[in-house]
């Protein structure tokens, strides 16, 4: 037994010195363990990113230096949805140039939903790892805190990097930052399901696609999660965040929300009890009415207001609400 744990001991230090030499962070090597790097070892992985008119040459280089460092057995595929934005291409084009990397260009764009299906079907290995093209790299041993965590279907998270003044994307989503830890997650662990980071099993993945009947933005992520919780697959979060930093023009944004709403109106039957602004339209009818003549009233000044220099966030909420209310 003794012998037992002095070959351990050794192996743990040599993974320790070596990962070290990979220049990962001292609070990474500090946490592996033997164990630790042998699940990680266990698992092939395919990494892959839908991406619409967002350079990630960036994001797949962390990827594939964290990759070659952990010595596994990797992919990173990369699938473009038809973007309409040349100079961003030709950035990604150069993604072809890294090892095991590859970017598919599609000339036509057929929707979130589709393009992350497409991906499954290109994918090889065992554990598929889905990133959202806009996402940027926050820390050095992001692939090793995945592969050594166990569970099939395992999601990630998101941290919050604050936009310019202004900006009404990056006020919302300071505003919500709390809710993206992995204690507020686990809590409603279907209904807070996101696609922009998570891990899965490929044939967990391959039984529960996602709806293609979802081709414009918004919720194939949360029927997805319906889906999983439907089928008594548990969904494990923890804290390993990709950071969100990248945002679009106010009127670019209340245009995304708009369409996110009609998706949200569209499918209503099949998402009830996984949105809330859903629910709270349906239980305070009295509320509802009220705030539908509202919209009728001030919804050109709300979107005006939205999209200028200084929007306010209970303007956003307000207009939100009104807006799905008058579908």
């Amino acid at each position: 037994m003794a012998i037992i744990f002095t070959t351990f001991f050794f192996i743990d230090t040599f993974l320790f010195k070596t990962l070290q030499n990979y220049k990962f962070s001292t609070k990474s090597c500090y946490v592996i363990t033997f164990f630790d790097y042998f699940c990680i070892l266990m698992k092939d992985l395919s990494i892959l990113i839908p991406t619409y008119n967002d350079e990630c040459l960036g994001l797949v280089s962390a990827l594939q230096q964290q990759a070659v460092a952990l010595g596994i057995n990797y992919e990173i595929i990369v699938a473009d949805d038809g973007s309409t934005q040349q100079d961003v291409l030709q950035t990604n084009q150069q993604i072809n140039a890294l090892a095991d990397c590859r970017m598919i260009a599609r000339n036509v764009n057929v929707g979130r939903a589709a393009i992350r299906n497409f991906l499954v079907q290109q994918a090889q290995y065992e554990w598929l790892l889905f990133i959202d093209g806009d996402m940027t790299m926050h820390r050095d041993d992001y692939l090793q805190r995945y592969l050594a965590t166990e569970g099939e279907v395992v999601c990630g998270g998101l941290v919050i990097k604050e936009g310019v003044k202004g900006n009404l994307r990056s006020m919302y989503e300071m505003r919500h930052e709390q809710e993206h830890t992995a204690i507020r997650r686990q809590q409603r662990p279907y209904q807070d399901f996101h696609t922009a980071n998570f891990l899965i099993r490929r044939q967990t993945m391959k039984t529960h696609l996602f709806d293609e009947r979802f081709r414009h933005y918004g919720y194939e992520d949360v029927l997805l999660g319906k889906r999983l919780e439907q089928d008594g697959i548990p969904i494990h979060h923890i804290d390993n965040p990709l950071s969100f930093e990248v945002y679009e023009t106010n009127l670019a944004f209340v245009c995304k929300t708009e369409e996110g709403l009609r998706t949200l109106y569209q499918f209503r039957d099949e998402l009830r009890g996984y949105s809330r602004l859903l629910d709270f339209a349906e239980r305070r009818p009295w509320t509802a009415r009220m705030v539908r003549l509202w919209h009728l009233l001030a919804a050109k000044w709300e979107r005006r207001h939205l999209c200028g220099n200084a929007p306010k966030l209970t303007v956003f909420n307000l207009y939100r609400l009104g807006y799905f209310l008058q579908l």
